[in-house]
């Protein structure tokens, strides 16, 4: 058994294609099933369909009735969504930059199920176009890469929370991939991370490790224009209410765990999962934060495999921010896809094949071994593929790969 983890040869291409559609079958079940029980707009449970994409279009509408400060407003957020929505369990704030508003004022123009359709298949088709680049289409085949790329279980939890992981991954996935041959498209989708600000920690420190000034100048001009559009849309207003919110977003939500400590995948969730204080959470997030940029900077200095370099980037950057939620796991499919292209081309490592699985499974059970066994397993996983990438990284041209010929 352990040596069949350690060469991946349990990983045969029967199972690559039957363990996938089996998986696709029971997750495609379920979404049919919680449209199918629906009442009107809110799912069995009576929240709206989509959960967290009633936030986004409600503050489309309240942008569109000429009150774009409103959504940082949580009474007055609440009441829009329940004027809406009706009574529903559960309130969904809203925590991002003003950049987000005017995407969300565009969405509120279309009935809320048609909006939500919209947003979730435009943006599913940004990710899958990232993957498309990422993965070695070659070798595994279009319809393999496709289908294993749509039933990564946190596809559909993205889909079930309506959330933007779709985008977020399409825009980190492929800027850092474009990072080398197209500097300025890539700074530009970099910089269009802003309206996901904790994610964006990684990316300077990469770019300016490698020395791709003009990604940096392109990113920094994407966040300057992004934010004088803000400004002139939608007035100085939403901002202050922005920055007053934060306090908010990070006593109730980060400390308290508002969304559930089992739901927020980082270092931070994991230490106040197993009842560590709110200090020692953070010294503890701190520490790994620094360690992984450190790590990021010494990859990207180097002459390695891009790959590595823009797998380390992805991963990096959910490592290195505390708030970090089970949907946001959707980035790190890209970064499988690199590390699975490297690995067929270079030579997989020891287990790797078997930790690149167990990653691709990692939104399945991550939640509800957090939430049902106070087990959490999102940071520690993270943790143990960054490092086993800057080992591969450091023995990039040493015979401890494997040989070609076992790559398959």
């Amino acid at each position: 058994m352990f040596d069949a983890a350690r060469s991946g040869a349990w990983l045969t291409r029967d199972r690559l294609r039957v363990y996938p559609l089996l998986l696709g079958l029971g997750l495609g079940g379920a979404l049919i099933t919680l449209i199918a029980t629906r009442s009107g707009l809110l799912d069995h449970w009576g929240r709206p369909l989509g959960t967290d994409f009633s936030q986004f279009w409600v503050a489309g509408f309240e942008v569109a009735a000429g009150h774009p400060a409103q959504p940082y407003d949580n009474t007055a957020h609440a009441a829009a969504q329940a004027a809406l929505f009706g009574q529903t369990d559960g309130f969904y704030s809203w925590p991002y930059p003003p950049y987000f508003l005017g995407l969300a004022a565009l969405f509120a123009t279309l009935p809320y199920l048609a909006a939500l359709a919209l947003w979730q298949t435009s943006t599913l088709a940004l990710y899958l176009a990232a993957i498309w680049h990422a993965a070695p289409i070659r070798r595994l085949g279009r319809t393999a890469v496709v289908s294993i790329a749509l039933v990564y279980p946190a596809v559909t939890v993205n889909l079930v929370h309506g959330q933007n992981g779709f985008l977020t991954a399409a825009l980190l996935g492929a800027g850092a991939l474009l990072v080398p041959k197209r500097p300025v498209i890539a700074g530009v989708l970099l910089g269009l991370l802003a309206y996901k600000p904790q994610f964006a920690l990684a990316v300077p420190v990469a770019l300016l490790a490698g020395g791709y000034f003009r990604t940096v100048f392109a990113a920094a001009l994407t966040v300057a224009a992004a934010t004088l559009a803000a400004l002139a849309a939608f007035g100085s207003e939403p901002w202050h209410a922005f920055f007053a919110s934060l306090e908010f977003t990070r006593h109730a939500v980060l400390e308290q765990g508002g969304p559930g400590f089992g739901k927020t995948q980082s270092a931070f969730a994991a230490v106040r999962l197993l009842g560590g204080s709110v200090s020692l959470a953070y010294a503890i997030q701190g520490a790994v934060t620094v360690s992984v940029l450190v790590a990021l900077a010494w990859l990207w200095r180097g002459e390695r495999d891009h790959r590595l370099k823009a797998a380390g980037l992805i991963v990096a950057s959910l490592l290195s921010t505390p708030y970090c939620l089970d949907y946001d796991l959707t980035v790190l499919g890209p970064a499988i896809a690199l590390l699975v292209s490297y690995g067929i081309v270079r030579g997989f490592p020891p287990y790797g094949k078997t930790l690149l699985a167990v990653i691709w499974a990692l939104p399945l059970f991550a939640r509800p071994l957090a939430a049902g066994l106070g087990v959490p397993t999102g940071a520690a996983l993270m943790l143990i593929l960054f490092g086993g990438l800057i080992w591969v990284a450091r023995n990039e041209s040493c015979a401890c790969l494997l040989p070609k010929n076992h790559a398959n």
